[in-house]
């Protein structure tokens, strides 16, 4: 089947501010946006996210939203209003986070749509590019916790059994908000905060991309090889247990793109590595992004965390352009 090369800016997590950052080559086919829109869940947080969205040169925008999102999550804000006693907060509370479906209207008038701006809900998509390939794609604002006080969030499981990531076959990219569990999920504090039940989806679909955002100091990327398997049926491929970034990757056809750790000074660096970190730094501060354009075999995945606020106050982290080869339109 005939492929189409497809360029592609990923955003995650600007939580109401615009992008500091900016890629010098600005045209793409599509641009796509994992969620925390907004810091506070506020309208005008919403606008400036949705001008940020407006301002990037591409046919096709895809939005989902993200657990500080929550005024898109409506019984979430159902709840957050319910909890307010005078109809004086209540007001307040409209004013700034708006009504129900209002913060959702901004990214489905008549203007964001002539943009290019599509909204997803959680499912399958499929769009036709104007560059004459085809994007399937899936796409899920939920992430896990136990608290369940935010925007689109489900209570995590130990067996895994906590949310249904209904990924079709054949998917070309796979747009969370979460990350995966195992793969650019490492917090600040060196523990894993993925979601095991969303890599086991992942590892069972192996879709071109995988793009996320969510833990901010996690952010990089990285090219998964996945073990070879002799039949397609996933439990028995897998065995009863999930399938892991222990069992189902395959070390020797993956390697790291970038990461943020990779790209701060060490106590171990040397003077060369040292060097070598800052022209990097440079590089990617003079493109206004980082790349990809490694190839990927048909069992490999892409993987990126794309948030871009930083996980110290005020500092952002670059936008990803990635080039995928697509499938040409029948």
């Amino acid at each position: 089947m005939a492929s189409i090369k497809t360029r592609i800016l990923v955003i995650s997590d600007t939580h109401g501010d615009d992008l500091i950052h900016k890629p010098i080559t600005g045209t793409y086919d599509v641009a796509i946006h994992c969620g925390d829109l907004t810091e506070e869940s506020k309208l005008d947080e919403f606008r400036v996210s949705l001008h940020t969205m407006l301002s990037i040169q591409a046919p096709l925008k895809l939005i989902i939203a993200g657990n500080h999102d929550f005024s898109l999550d409506t019984p979430v804000l159902a709840n957050k209003l319910a909890d307010n006693t005078t109809a004086e907060d209540t007001d307040l509370i409209k004013r700034t986070y708006g009504a129900f479906g209002e913060a959702r209207t901004l990214f489905e008038s008549d203007a964001a749509k002539a943009a290019g701006v599509v909204f997803l809900d959680e499912g399958n998509y499929t769009f036709s590019l104007a560059n004459g390939a085809s994007l399937s794609v899936y796409a899920s604002a939920y992430t896990a916790s136990k608290a369940c006080t935010w925007g689109f969030q489900y209570r995590p499981s130990a067996d895994g059994n906590d949310h249904e990531w209904d990924i079709k076959p054949n998917t070309d990219i796979v747009i969370t908000h979460s990350p995966p569990h195992g793969v650019l999920d490492y917090t600040e504090h060196k523990t894993r905060a993925g979601s095991p039940s969303l890599f086991a989806a992942i590892a069972r679909a192996k879709p071109k991309m995988h793009c996320f955002g969510h833990i901010h100091e996690a952010w990089g990327a990285k090219v998964v090889g996945w073990r070879p398997t002799d039949i397609e049926d996933t439990e028995s491929e897998f065995g009863s247990a999930l399938p892991t970034h222990f069992t189902a990757i395959d070390n020797d056809r993956s390697n790291l793109i970038e990461s943020l750790a990779s790209l701060r000074a060490g106590k171990f660096d040397t003077p060369d590595s040292a060097a070598e970190k800052a022209a990097r730094r440079k590089r990617y501060d003079d493109e206004g992004c980082c790349t990809v354009t490694q190839g990927l075999e048909n069992d490999q995945t892409l993987f990126v965390d794309a948030a871009i606020e930083g996980p110290s106050e005020g500092a952002q982290q670059h936008p990803w352009v990635v080039e995928l080869d697509l499938p040409a339109l029948v």
